[in-house]
């Protein structure tokens, strides 16, 4: 997968400006506020339709305008293709090759991406939501499928705790058999999905991150254990537990099991990483789980994604530094960053300098 050039209008503090990549690592500095992450959150956003650091399109905007366009011609394994987006305050349009795409799932999938920021550390540091959250990007670009059933669960599950809040018991204990069933079907998918995809991204972050630490570390990953199995299976074992607790629903006003309040156990040499892993160790986890995605992608789709990497650089030593580049050969790579020759290590690369919103 390869992004040719990206056309920004009125995006964040972009007015009119074109960006060209090459196929390799491309650096894109500048000082800071100037406009680089923009830039990389542009590409993500085409890729997936989600900005990785605003919830609401409207914030994508140039402040004073009224809808901003990006656009990208890309190429793959399958041809080349053009995907744009508009953004206005009310809503988006989408279009590939200039026709457009009605439906949230049929943007992913035509171009793949992964992304990198410091703001990443939250996948080891935070709550269970963000390495859900990171789950759910993931493998919504692989599986429409799963991004399918991932909507459809999380708006049966906020019907069935509506109906939890109801002060009517009867009328409560009538109805939840009927929703649980539904929200059981596409339940299942989603615990199953997610417990494939850790099966394969395990083995290949143990990997990525003994290669950033030279062996002196070691990474583990894996699944709560309440969710493997066939997709049979987990509809069955979620509907008797959902069954099992409906007092206690009822008392709570919302579900309480069930994938949305599922985590990832993540370890470095058998110590809690949440809890005990330093800021230097937390980082090199998050990136060598970003790394295993770019394979997991290349495995599943057959061509790398891009890979995004804002910031990344001032975070870590010289020797891994050295070794991320190194990692990266082969794909195409988007890295930000203040100082580009910092970064080269005797890498042939396109250099693009932002100053203000403009490409120098």
């Amino acid at each position: 997968m390869r992004i040719k050039n990206l056309s920004l209008k009125n995006f964040r503090n972009y007015i009119d400006e074109r960006v060209e990549f090459s196929d390799g690592l491309n650096v894109v500095f500048g000082k800071n506020a100037q406009g680089k992450t923009n830039c990389a959150e542009a590409v993500f956003y085409l890729c997936t339709g989600i900005s990785p650091r605003s919830r609401r399109d409207k914030q994508l905007i140039r402040r004073g305008e009224q809808c901003a366009e990006i656009s990208a011609e890309a190429e793959g394994r399958y041809g080349k293709m053009l995907i744009s987006a508009k953004i206005t305050e009310t809503g988006r349009e989408f279009k590939l090759n200039g026709n457009k795409i009605t439906r949230n799932a049929d943007i992913l999938g035509n171009l793949f991406s992964v992304f990198f920021s410091p703001h990443e550390l939250r996948l080891i540091q935070d709550g269970p939501d963000e390495r859900r959250r990171f789950l759910n990007v993931s493998i919504s670009q692989l599986s429409r499928p799963y991004y399918t059933a991932l909507s459809r669960y999380n708006k049966i599950l906020e019907q069935r705790n509506n109906l939890l809040k109801s002060r009517s018991l009867e009328a409560v204990y009538d109805s939840l058999p009927v929703w649980d069933e539904q929200l059981c079907k596409y339940a299942a998918v989603v615990a199953s999905k997610r417990a494939e995809y850790i099966e394969m991204l395990s083995p290949l972050a143990k990997e990525a991150h003994s290669y950033l630490t030279d062996g002196a570390e070691e990474l583990c990953i894996s699944p709560e254990k309440k969710y493997k199995g066939s997709a049979a299976e987990l509809e069955t074992r979620l509907f008797a537990e959902l069954s099992a607790n409906y007092e206690r629903d009822i008392r709570l006003g919302y579900t309480a099991s069930g994938p949305h309040r599922d985590d990832i156990d993540i370890e470095i040499n058998g110590d809690d990483a949440k809890t005990y892993a330093s800021q230097g160790q937390t980082r090199t986890a998050a990136l060598s789980i970003k790394l295993a995605e770019v394979e997991i992608f290349k495995r599943l789709s057959g061509e790398y994604p891009v890979l995004i990497l804002d910031d990344v650089m001032s975070e870590l030593d010289l020797p891994r530094r050295k070794k991320l580049v190194e990692r990266t050969s082969g794909l195409q790579t988007i890295l930000t960053c203040t100082h580009a020759e910092r970064v080269l290590y005797g890498r042939e690369t396109r250099k693009i300098r932002i100053d203000g919103g403009k490409v120098k």
